[in-house]
């Protein structure tokens, strides 16, 4: 139960900062590239990056901090930022094409299921 309400809480929390921040990038910054969605994806993978390379140095931030920040706060954020993660510990485990596949997998077919789901409800 305390790991749901961890999660639960960042999750919460990130979501409110992906809005504020698409916000801020959307009010300033207007035009075809998505750059709010690209700023929230780009910020939060430099979130997670910063906050698993932390855990690792510093003792205290144990199984807690990381449900909370890593994968409430980041999760709630963008999950691009776990697909991004989960990547770079396939890279560096030496499973290149097994990241290879997941990233072009995961390029292709989310946009494809998104269409498919749109034109689904059309009908």
């Amino acid at each position: 139960m305390r790991a749901l309400l961890l999660v639960g809480f960042g999750g919460g929390a990130g979501s409110i900062f992906r809005y504020l921040t698409s916000v801020l990038v959307t009010r300033y910054f207007q035009g075809v590239f998505p750059l709010a969605v690209f700023t929230v994806n780009v910020s939060g993978c430099f979130i997670m990056g910063l906050l698993l390379g932390l855990s690792e140095r510093l003792p205290f931030v144990g199984t807690d901090m990381k449900l909370l920040f890593v994968t409430g706060f980041c999760g709630g954020y963008t999950t691009f930022s776990t697909f991004s993660a989960e990547n770079v510990d396939l890279i560096q485990s030496g499973h290149y094409p097994t990241a290879f596949l997941y990233m072009a997998a995961s390029v292709l077919a989310g946009p494809a299921a998104v269409w498919l789901g749109f034109a689904l409800a059309k009908l």
